[in-house]
Protein backbone atom coordinates (compact mmCIF):
# COMPACT_ATOMS: atom_id res chain seq x y z
CA UNK A 1 0.00 0.00 0.00
CA UNK A 2 2.99 2.53 0.96
CA UNK A 3 4.97 1.76 -2.77
CA UNK A 4 1.11 2.33 -4.47
CA UNK A 5 0.90 5.88 -2.50
CA UNK A 6 4.59 6.73 -2.92
CA UNK A 7 4.22 6.08 -6.75
CA UNK A 8 1.04 8.16 -7.11
CA UNK A 9 2.01 11.06 -5.21
CA UNK A 10 5.43 10.64 -6.59
CA UNK A 11 4.44 10.85 -10.71
CA UNK A 12 1.85 13.45 -9.76
CA UNK A 13 5.29 15.36 -8.30
CA UNK A 14 6.58 15.11 -11.77
CA UNK A 15 3.92 16.10 -13.58
CA UNK A 16 3.37 18.70 -11.65
CA UNK A 17 7.03 20.17 -11.54
CA UNK A 18 6.76 19.75 -14.98
CA UNK A 19 3.60 21.17 -16.23
CA UNK A 20 3.98 24.58 -14.34
CA UNK A 21 7.23 24.98 -16.13
CA UNK A 22 5.57 24.28 -19.40
CA UNK A 23 2.95 26.71 -18.46
CA UNK A 24 5.09 29.59 -19.13
CA UNK A 25 5.36 28.65 -22.40
CA UNK A 26 2.05 30.31 -22.90
CA UNK A 27 3.77 33.38 -22.30
CA UNK A 28 6.75 33.02 -24.76
CA UNK A 29 3.79 32.28 -27.12
CA UNK A 30 2.27 35.42 -25.97
CA UNK A 31 5.57 37.56 -26.72
CA UNK A 32 6.38 36.05 -29.91
CA UNK A 33 2.95 37.06 -31.13
CA UNK A 34 3.22 40.99 -30.28
CA UNK A 35 6.12 40.98 -31.50
CA UNK A 36 5.34 39.72 -35.14
CA UNK A 37 2.24 42.16 -34.92
CA UNK A 38 4.54 44.87 -33.95
CA UNK A 39 6.78 44.34 -36.69
CA UNK A 40 4.20 43.88 -38.79
CA UNK A 41 2.15 46.80 -38.41
CA UNK A 42 4.61 49.27 -37.13
CA UNK A 43 7.68 48.35 -38.49
CA UNK A 44 6.37 47.57 -41.70
CA UNK A 45 8.77 44.36 -41.12
CA UNK A 46 6.96 40.82 -40.92
CA UNK A 47 8.83 38.10 -39.55
CA UNK A 48 8.96 34.84 -41.38
CA UNK A 49 9.82 32.84 -38.19
CA UNK A 50 7.71 33.74 -35.06
CA UNK A 51 4.83 32.13 -36.34
CA UNK A 52 6.13 29.27 -37.15
CA UNK A 53 7.87 28.89 -34.11
CA UNK A 54 4.72 30.16 -31.62
CA UNK A 55 3.09 27.03 -33.50
CA UNK A 56 5.73 24.65 -32.31
CA UNK A 57 5.98 26.19 -28.63
CA UNK A 58 2.50 25.04 -28.54
CA UNK A 59 2.67 21.99 -29.70
CA UNK A 60 4.85 21.37 -26.90
CA UNK A 61 2.89 23.06 -24.82
CA UNK A 62 0.19 20.69 -25.45
CA UNK A 63 1.55 17.39 -25.47
CA UNK A 64 3.58 18.39 -22.04
CA UNK A 65 0.61 19.69 -20.29
CA UNK A 66 -1.21 16.83 -20.34
CA UNK A 67 -0.54 14.66 -17.27
CA UNK A 68 -0.52 17.35 -15.36
CA UNK A 69 -4.25 18.50 -16.43
CA UNK A 70 -5.38 14.42 -15.46
CA UNK A 71 -3.24 14.65 -12.36
CA UNK A 72 -5.86 17.27 -11.66
CA UNK A 73 -8.77 15.44 -12.83
CA UNK A 74 -9.48 18.66 -15.50
CA UNK A 75 -10.05 16.66 -18.76
CA UNK A 76 -13.44 17.48 -19.87
CA UNK A 77 -16.18 15.47 -19.47
CA UNK A 78 -19.49 14.44 -20.02
CA UNK A 79 -21.33 14.93 -16.31
CA UNK A 80 -24.77 13.63 -16.68
CA UNK A 81 -24.91 11.16 -14.33
CA UNK A 82 -21.45 11.34 -12.70
CA UNK A 83 -21.41 14.11 -11.10
CA UNK A 84 -24.22 12.57 -8.64
CA UNK A 85 -22.15 9.64 -7.66
CA UNK A 86 -20.67 8.94 -4.62
CA UNK A 87 -16.95 8.86 -4.73
CA UNK A 88 -16.39 5.14 -4.58
CA UNK A 89 -18.80 5.15 -7.71
CA UNK A 90 -17.08 7.49 -9.69
CA UNK A 91 -13.82 5.45 -8.73
CA UNK A 92 -15.30 2.20 -9.95
CA UNK A 93 -17.01 4.15 -13.35
CA UNK A 94 -13.16 5.36 -13.79
CA UNK A 95 -11.87 2.15 -13.37
CA UNK A 96 -14.52 0.23 -15.82
CA UNK A 97 -13.32 3.59 -18.78
CA UNK A 98 -9.82 3.68 -18.20
CA UNK A 99 -9.49 0.85 -20.87
CA UNK A 100 -10.74 2.93 -23.27
CA UNK A 101 -7.81 5.79 -21.72
CA UNK A 102 -4.98 3.26 -22.08
CA UNK A 103 -6.17 1.75 -25.44
CA UNK A 104 -5.83 5.86 -26.78
CA UNK A 105 -2.44 6.34 -24.97
CA UNK A 106 -1.10 3.10 -25.75
CA UNK A 107 -1.78 3.98 -29.56
CA UNK A 108 -0.65 7.41 -29.19
CA UNK A 109 2.78 6.19 -27.96
CA UNK A 110 3.12 3.53 -30.36
CA UNK A 111 2.20 5.82 -33.48
CA UNK A 112 3.93 9.08 -31.52
CA UNK A 113 7.37 7.09 -31.35
CA UNK A 114 7.33 5.96 -34.86
CA UNK A 115 6.91 9.14 -36.03
CA UNK A 116 9.25 10.75 -33.78
CA UNK A 117 11.69 8.09 -34.30
CA UNK A 118 11.41 8.53 -38.08
CA UNK A 119 11.75 12.36 -37.91
CA UNK A 120 15.12 12.42 -35.38
CA UNK A 121 16.51 9.96 -37.44
CA UNK A 122 16.31 11.95 -40.61
CA UNK A 123 17.06 15.21 -38.43
CA UNK A 124 13.67 16.54 -40.62
CA UNK A 125 13.18 20.11 -41.02
CA UNK A 126 9.66 22.16 -41.59
CA UNK A 127 10.75 22.82 -45.22
CA UNK A 128 9.41 26.44 -44.82
CA UNK A 129 11.22 29.70 -45.77
CA UNK A 130 12.98 29.18 -41.94
CA UNK A 131 13.01 25.90 -42.04
CA UNK A 132 13.74 25.23 -37.88
CA UNK A 133 14.31 21.59 -37.38
CA UNK A 134 11.33 19.92 -36.04
CA UNK A 135 12.24 16.69 -34.55
CA UNK A 136 12.51 18.29 -31.53
CA UNK A 137 8.92 19.04 -31.64
CA UNK A 138 7.78 15.52 -32.93
CA UNK A 139 10.07 13.89 -30.35
CA UNK A 140 8.14 15.94 -27.65
CA UNK A 141 4.95 13.45 -28.51
CA UNK A 142 6.18 10.22 -27.27
CA UNK A 143 7.68 12.18 -24.12
CA UNK A 144 4.42 13.77 -23.07
CA UNK A 145 2.46 10.30 -23.56
CA UNK A 146 4.83 8.49 -21.36
CA UNK A 147 3.96 10.94 -19.14
CA UNK A 148 0.45 10.91 -19.53
CA UNK A 149 0.17 6.73 -19.15
CA UNK A 150 2.36 7.37 -15.50
CA UNK A 151 -0.28 9.53 -14.58
CA UNK A 152 -2.82 7.41 -16.08
CA UNK A 153 -1.26 4.63 -14.48
CA UNK A 154 -1.42 6.97 -11.45
CA UNK A 155 -4.56 7.78 -11.61
CA UNK A 156 -6.16 4.25 -11.70
CA UNK A 157 -4.31 2.93 -8.72
CA UNK A 158 -5.88 5.82 -7.26
CA UNK A 159 -9.48 4.96 -8.31
CA UNK A 160 -8.17 1.46 -6.75
CA UNK A 161 -7.93 2.76 -3.59
CA UNK A 162 -11.24 4.99 -3.26
CA UNK A 163 -13.32 2.09 -4.76
CA UNK A 164 -12.17 -0.55 -2.39
CA UNK A 165 -12.93 2.32 0.58
CA UNK A 166 -9.29 3.55 1.38
CA UNK A 167 -8.30 7.14 1.57
CA UNK A 168 -6.47 8.48 -2.05
CA UNK A 169 -3.05 8.75 -2.45
CA UNK A 170 -3.60 12.62 -3.34
CA UNK A 171 -6.71 14.61 -3.71
CA UNK A 172 -8.19 13.71 -6.93
CA UNK A 173 -11.34 15.20 -6.36
CA UNK A 174 -12.23 18.03 -9.16
CA UNK A 175 -12.21 20.86 -8.06
CA UNK A 176 -16.40 21.28 -8.16
CA UNK A 177 -16.97 18.52 -6.19
CA UNK A 178 -14.08 19.27 -3.76
CA UNK A 179 -15.99 22.32 -1.81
Amino acid sequence: MRLIRAYVRGITRLNNFIGRWVAYLIFVIFLLLIFEVAMRYLAGSPTSWTNELGQMLFGVYVVLSGAYVLAHRDHVNVDLLYGSFSPRIRAWVDIFTSSMFFLFVLALLYFGSSMAWESISSMETSYSAWNPPIWPIKAAIPVGTVLLLLQGIAKLLDDILIALGHEPATDTQPKEQAQ
